[in-house]
């Protein structure tokens, strides 16, 4: 009795996790793109290359 609760439990919810991973994988792989998108801009590169440059020229 408790194995065919036990298994009627856990069969219902079957698909949900690949769903759910499908759903992770979309999500971090349109994060992925958004990212690699804003940092080869002109703009993020020269800016690491200014706090870079910056942080050599300071004198302690």
């Amino acid at each position: 009795m408790l194995r065919r609760r036990f298994a009627g439990a856990t069969s219902a919810e079957a698909g949900m996790s690949t769903v759910e991973y499908a759903v992770g994988t979309i999500a971090a792989a349109a994060f992925g793109a958004v990212l690699y998108t804003v940092v080869s801009g002109d703009s993020i590169p020269d800016a690491l290359g200014g706090i870079i440059e910056q942080a050599l020229n300071t004198s302690v």
